[in-house]
């Protein structure tokens, strides 16, 4: 279970590392390569957007990143079978992450199925509450999966607990308002948050959205259980390329 391997894993770190990348981004054979290198750099977990025409919890930099995916031909069986191998090749946990069109055209259930089978641990879809999400949550219980559900600064303690109810895995908190990519301030605001959120679940807390360098993740140390890093990593990517995101991740310790 994806808990169990989030929970073993912080006995030996104090932080976990979650990235993102954007399937076929620049191209399949890029996304393989980065994938690689960011394992070997130490990423302790990743998320694999399948590529959607309005990412609406997505910033310029991942929009861009789905726009000129989807431009190049890249359709969901692809991130599908593109999946399964990943998922097999290496030693840490893939999520999938998309919106609740992808799934629900694929096919809720088949969808399910087949991540499952191919390796994948859950799934984190941003614009599917639980209330309208009941076959979903059949589907990802049915299979053993996670589904990631996500809490914001402006999450009412009750919608907390409720949200807790239904997930599994991990807890995703946004540390701020909006889309990813934007500037996040590192406050005692932001700490106050995190307490909020912790009080409300024993699942792991992954905290993303405007989390960029080192600075960031210490101040994140004994507040959450996992950094994600998203629009920094694809940023390094499009200015110097693939070897430049491995050497960023490694300098992230």
């Amino acid at each position: 279970m994806l808990e169990s391997y989030i929970k073993t894993r912080r006995k030996e770190k104090r932080i976990l590392l979650m990235t993102h990348i954007v399937l076929g981004y620049p191209t399949f054979e890029d996304s393989a390569a980065l994938i690689d290198t960011m394992v070997n750099a130490g990423v302790d977990l990743m998320e694999l957007q399948i590529p959607f025409s309005e990412p609406i919890a997505d910033g310029p930099v991942i929009l861009h990143a789905n726009q000129k995916s989807l431009a190049t031909g890249t359709r969901i069986k692809e991130c599908m079978s593109f999946a399964r191998t990943i998922a097999r090749s290496f030693d840490i946990p893939f999520l999938f992450m998309s919106y609740y069109n992808i799934l629900f055209t694929y096919g809720l259930d088949q969808f399910a199925a087949k991540m499952a089978d191919y390796g994948l641990k859950g799934a984190i879809v941003p614009d599917l509450p639980p209330e309208e999400g009941k076959d979903y949550l059949i589907a990802m219980n049915k299979y053993r999966l996670a589904p990631i559900y996500i809490f914001s600064p402006t999450t009412p303690e009750n919608r907390m607990t409720y949200l807790h109810s239904v997930a599994k895995g991990f807890i995703y908190c946004v540390a701020r308002k909006g889309v990813t990519g934007e500037e996040t301030t590192f406050s005692n605001e932001l700490r106050d948050y995190l307490e909020r959120c912790r009080r409300a679940t024993d699942l792991p807390l992954a905290v993303g959205f405007g989390v960029k360098n080192k600075a960031d993740i210490d101040f994140l140390i004994d507040k959450a259980d996992i950094a994600v890093i998203g629009s920094e990593t694809i940023r390094i990517l499009d200015e110097e390329g693939v070897d430049a995101v491995g050497d960023f991740i490694k300098g992230l310790r």
